[in-house]
């Protein structure tokens, strides 16, 4: 359940080799300007001068029979530390590790700064549509998955992925679920899933949480690790037959209102906060489809009920999300109304 990250929490940006290239860089040269500062009688400057002339062979100055004894021991070690050292880092540009390194560091200050995202557990099929689907409706997310080359992917596609263990508590606290709306859990089995949902649980009792479900039996376990929604896709693709097979102009519609790709019609749930200008009004008081062009297909109370084709009667109360169909901008006044409490008159 616990599994080690794959990805550090800080971004290494000298390895073995480069630490010690850069020690013995350092060590020549403060050996150099020591040295020269006691056989010369020089001051710092003069003497790092003369260390860096020394050890990158460039001219020479009258020195003491002392000081010609540093140099030559200067060119003897200081040449060669300099010429590894200047490869080792050469190296470290030329085959693009620098390059990794400050994409990795871009990438941690990008998921510090996120905030109200989801986080998504996988990128396996399920993974890259619901990465697709976020991605067209511009919800910020990161994508977690212990399989490298997926992370890879999701990266070439422009994507925030960190390549670990979506179980370890660790990264699910770099991943900021402190911060999170929700989290999703799409990984390959349902043992994996139950693992990754208990640790977020934990971490966030208030998380919303998402997790697929192979079987029946599975289902029970993830919902008792504590996920607020377990879906099995094959039972979704196989309701989704029979339902297109019976009716299926009422599947086109509902899929024309849900999918991503249409601009023309969207459905959202649209929650109503305290103190704004729907809490407490009918929909006749408010005139929700005059004011704002659109239609109440439902109202799922703060208790979990869901009241079908509401009444004009019906009221609206904090805690209350409305289920409703509309243009995208007339959801997006209408989102902005239920969320804005209102000032004193």
């Amino acid at each position: 359940m616990a599994g080690k990250s794959r990805e550090s929490d800080e971004v290494v940006w000298f390895g073995p080799r480069e630490r010690t290239a850069t020690v013995l860089l350092v060590m020549v040269m403060v050996g150099g300007t020591l040295g020269f500062m006691a056989t010369e009688q020089w001051d710092a400057w003069d003497s790092l001068y003369m260390t860096l002339t020394t050890i990158t062979t460039v001219g020479a100055e009258h020195v003491s029979r002392a000081g010609q004894m540093l140099r030559a021991v200067l060119i003897l070690c200081g040449v060669g530390t300099a010429v590894y050292a200047s490869s080792v880092l050469l190296t470290l540009v030329i085959d693009g590790r620098l390059y990794d390194r400050l994409e990795r560091r871009r990438r941690r200050r990008m998921i510090d700064d996120l905030t109200g995202h989801f986080i998504l557990c996988g990128f396996g099929r399920i993974g890259r549509i619901i990465a697709n689907e976020f991605q067209h409706r511009k919800v910020p997310f990161v994508v977690v998955d212990r399989d490298a080359e997926s992370c890879t992917e999701a990266m070439e596609l422009g994507l925030l992925a960190v390549s670990a263990d979506a179980s370890n508590e660790d990264v699910l606290k770099r991943l900021g679920i402190e911060r999170a709306r929700g989290l999703i859990a799409a990984v390959g089995t349902d043992a994996e899933n139950v693992y990754t949902v208990l640790s977020a649980r934990l971490l966030n009792p208030k998380l919303f949480i998402v997790s697929r479900a192979e079987s029946d039996e599975s289902r029970r376990r993830i919902e008792r690790a504590g996920a607020d929604r377990v879906i099995s896709p094959y039972q979704i693709g196989a309701v989704q037959l029979a339902q297109t097979a019976i009716r299926p102009a009422v599947v086109d519609f509902f899929q024309l209102a849900t999918s991503s790709a249409n601009l023309e019609l969207n459905m959202e749930q649209v929650p109503i906060a305290s103190g704004s200008s729907l809490d407490g009004q009918t929909i006749a008081q408010a005139s929700i489809g005059q004011r704002y062009g659109v239609i109440i297909v439902g109202i799922q109370r703060a208790d979990g009920k869901m009241e079908f084709n509401p009444s004009a009667d019906s009221r609206m109360n904090r805690g209350d999300k409305l289920v409703v169909l509309g243009r995208a901008d007339s959801l997006r006044v209408l989102e902005s109304a239920a969320a804005q409490p209102v000032g004193p008159a």
